[in-house]
């Protein structure tokens, strides 16, 4: 059997995290951007990212991930600063910076590790379903 690529893997984990993202937040398959507030079927919106996706640490942190449309989350680059407040609001006072801390740690997470968060958001998801 063939082992698969280490950004095979990560891809995986992506699109399923994105999709649980976007799908928590949905009701009747329409979510909210988090940042401005516009409306769409999940499939349309995407997954933004307060703190960058580079940074391992908060990649697939459910509080830094929340949905956005393609308007905040690429055409305004995310959107940073509205995010950061609305995160204070919705998870206390201080949630923004301390993702923001915890994006500068070095995480390395083995090929293992990824497949179990894969597990992960999959049985996830089927607890939305």
């Amino acid at each position: 059997m063939r082992t698969r690529s280490r950004k095979n893997i990560v891809k995986q984990l992506d699109t399923i995290f994105s999709l649980f993202i976007r799908k928590r937040n949905s009701k009747n398959d329409i979510a909210k951007c988090y940042t401005c507030g516009r409306t769409d079927h999940y499939k349309k919106l995407q997954c933004g990212h307060f703190m960058s996706r580079k940074n391992y640490a908060t990649r697939w942190n459910e509080i830094n991930c929340q949905v956005q449309c393609y308007s905040c989350n690429v055409m305004r680059y995310g959107e940073q600063f509205k995010f950061g407040l609305k995160l204070d609001v919705d998870y206390g006072k201080g949630c923004a910076e301390e993702l923001q801390l915890e994006s500068n740690k070095i995480v390395k997470f083995s090929n293992d590790d990824l497949l179990q968060k894969i597990d992960i958001y999959k049985n996830k998801l089927l607890e939305l379903e």
